[in-house]
């Protein structure tokens, strides 16, 4: 009897972490906050010390910013490399916006600070 509980349990966990086909967005690309970047063929990814959530947002977005410098022109790269720059809770917030809300690096900033 303990071990079909356990089943029943390690079923239940499995069912959880592939959900249940029901997703809210057609393909993957809805996944996506900034469509249609384009990456420098010869980009390297940046080490960036991550934002916890627990130091100042305008010193992590003046360090973010001086750091992409080559690429300060190209709204769309600064605004998908800026989730490589987050962690824990701010990954979550990243990840949980809506893209037709951020249109801009502007409006990416914007949001960052409230």
């Amino acid at each position: 009897m303990e071990e079909k509980r356990k089943l029943d349990l390690i079923e239940e966990r499995l069912r959880a972490v592939e959900g249940f086909g029901d997703y809210p967005f057609v393909d993957m690309a809805d996944l996506c906050l900034v469509s249609d970047v384009l990456i420098p063929p010869k980009f390297k990814v940046l080490d960036f010390e991550k934002y916890k959530g627990t130091t100042c947002p305008k010193n992590h977005l003046k360090m973010y910013y001086r750091k992409m410098g080559a690429h300060s022109r190209d709204e769309k790269l600064l605004m998908h490399f800026f989730q490589d720059s987050l962690a824990r809770a701010a990954v979550v917030w990243y990840t949980n916006m809506e893209a037709s809300r951020i249109r801009t690096w502007k409006d990416l900033i914007t949001a960052f600070l409230r």
